[in-house]
């Protein structure tokens, strides 16, 4: 079976180790790799046939958390693998309610790798051993995490369209859709979030986001 895969990290070195790693995997791989996230961000929305991503949100362009968001909300049903150096069970945590299939720290061996790869792509969850999920210890954290986790695949793709700064006009245009739908799309968002202004609802997104990733 041909397998595509994208590696999303700004280090040459390590994405190489990679490659390496998911070339093992199958003999018919077609392996994508990029160092910034607009480019990741660019893939997901051009290729609908991808089998997983490795990717490292701290690279150029991206925004912790809130950069898994994006993508999921391109492509719900695509399999993400966190690669952070990163790797603290909240962390951990946090990236697999927000839709995540798996978490490598940067740490891991070529076999540990191998092995979450193989587990994801085999439709499990991966996490490192001996890590355990806890619940989000702050409230106001947690309460965010569960109204986005509201938001439907286009929902969330307007509310990071709105972190980007862009127009309801400028949503219209990249949806496919009209000013009136996006409208619609916006005050629903501002409603699941509770916030009542697209700024607020932008510090939400910063807040679950951002913040979470600092390697």
């Amino acid at each position: 079976m041909h397998l595509k895969f994208i590696i999303a990290d700004d280090h040459p070195l390590f994405r190489g180790a990679l490659r390496q790693v998911l070339e093992a995997v199958s003999a018919e791989v077609s392996i994508t790799e990029v160092g910034d996230f607009e480019s990741v961000v660019q893939l997901v929305k051009d290729q609908d046939d991808l089998d997983l991503l490795l990717l490292d949100l701290t690279m150029p362009g991206g925004t912790g958390l809130s950069g898994l968001i994006a993508l999921k909300a391109l492509q719900p049903a695509l399999p993400i693998i966190i690669v952070s150096g990163t790797d603290d069970s909240a962390t951990i945590s946090r990236a697999l309610e927000l839709g995540a299939s798996g978490f490598i720290p940067k740490s891991t061996s070529m076999d540990g790798i191998g092995d979450a790869v193989r587990a994801v792509l085999n439709g499990d969850i991966w996490l490192p051993a001996g890590v355990e999920i806890t619940a989000e210890s702050d409230a106001e954290t947690r309460d965010l995490l569960q109204r986005i986790r509201t938001l439907t695949p286009q929902q969330m793709r307007v509310l990071t369209m709105l972190g980007e700064g862009l127009l309801n006009k400028q949503i219209a245009y990249e949806l496919s859709v009209s000013e009136a739908t996006v409208k619609a799309h916006v005050s629903a968002v501002l409603q699941k979030l509770n916030v009542d202004s697209r700024t607020q609802a932008v510090i939400v997104l910063s807040k679950i986001g951002a913040e979470s990733l600092r390697s």
